[in-house]
């Protein structure tokens, strides 16, 4: 896939918006983080301004991996700056240090700040100590691309896992996440994201008891 070939991916948002949209009449730095911690994101703007991130991404990538790649590395961004957010706006924030309580945390109050519900299961590997999956059923980040046949293997909750990591890193939880796409009969997008989670916090869980 080289860089001057055409956009592969198509959002399923309208092409109404346009850049004649009023602008806001105060700037977002104005507003308190408190204030607006209940607002909610337009889905149509979501959608559009992520499938302008897909398309961007792939004029840069030549292959699935290297996508996934890049989609992580934007999400971990975030996930390091949420971290703050969530803290921030918590009004007895307290500090996670046993691995299930964190994951707990992002599978419900995490989820929520992002999608305002919480993720479908949380699990744990049977077969590896250090792994563990969050499960969506209907992940939003797939929902409004559609992905082309020579490209039917990529996962754009890559962008999703990213997020998980870059907020567990900065909780002094290292680990590497990644999106794994598992369907089911009733649920054809379902994904798993699974968390590796670095030796040295499983140590540290064995001296806590």
């Amino acid at each position: 896939m080289q860089s001057h070939n055409k956009n592969l991916f198509k959002s399923s948002v309208s092409e109404s918006l346009t850049s004649t949209a009023p602008l806001l009449s105060r700037n977002i730095y104005d507003q308190t983080l408190n204030r607006i911690r209940n607002a909610e994101v337009n889905l149509s703007c979501f959608a559009f301004l992520f499938s302008e991130l897909i398309q961007r991404i792939q004029s840069q990538v030549s292959g699935i991996q290297e996508f996934e790649e890049k989609l992580n590395e934007h999400g971990y961004r975030v996930g390091q700056r949420l971290i703050e957010l969530v803290i921030w706006r918590e009004r007895n924030p307290k500090r996670e240090i046993r691995i299930l309580n964190v994951l707990q945390y992002i599978h419900s109050t995490l989820w929520k700040y992002l999608f305002g519900r919480h993720a479908d299961s949380l699990e744990k590997s049977k077969e590896n100590e250090d792994e563990y999956m969050i499960v969506d059923n209907n992940p939003l980040f797939n929902k409004f691309i559609s992905v082309p046949k020579e490209m039917s293997q990529l996962n754009c909750c890559a962008y999703l896992a990213g997020i998980v990591e870059g907020f567990l890193d900065s909780a002094q939880f290292p680990c590497k996440a990644s999106a794994h796409t598992v369907p089911l009969a009733q649920h054809s997008q379902r994904t798993v994201i699974l968390v590796k989670i670095q030796p040295s916090v499983l140590a540290r869980e064995e001296l806590l008891g």
